[in-house]
């Protein structure tokens, strides 16, 4: 069973992701135009996982896409979720997309990593040049 939270073998290092949506190209759309998604289904996760990176070269890259059957709007998921208690049942897809493909996916991208066990996580911070 998974849980919806970055991993990976040893964590040396932890932090956080945000993305803004492009509304020209999603990865529901995406889905849905390569006939991936079945009726009735909504999306609700995404990972990407990129591993055994060795010797310089870029080793695989796996997005996941985690689509829940219900509802297909915003809030009318929301509430279903909230009513779910334990794991949430999903149907989740493998896709082979390039690291620049699943980036082009959103308007802007950021992630934060910060070394584990420093509590640097929403910290705020004064940087000189």
């Amino acid at each position: 069973m998974g849980h919806f939270k970055a991993s990976v073998q040893y964590g040396d290092w932890q932090g956080t992701a945000a993305a803004d949506g492009d509304h020209a190209s999603t990865l529901s759309s995406y889905l849905e135009t390569k006939g991936l998604t079945k009726p009735g289904e909504f999306l609700i996760a995404m990972s990407l996982w990129v591993g055994e990176n060795h010797g310089g070269e870029l080793g695989s890259i796996i997005v996941r896409a985690f689509l829940f059957d219900g509802p297909r709007d915003h809030e009318s998921v929301r509430m279903a979720l909230a009513n779910i208690s334990g794991a949430i049942p999903v149907r989740a897809i493998d896709l082979t997309l390039t690291l620049e493909q699943f980036v082009l996916l959103f308007k802007r991208f950021d992630i934060v990593l910060t070394w584990r066990g420093l509590e640097l996580e929403d910290r705020e911070y004064s940087a000189r040049e």
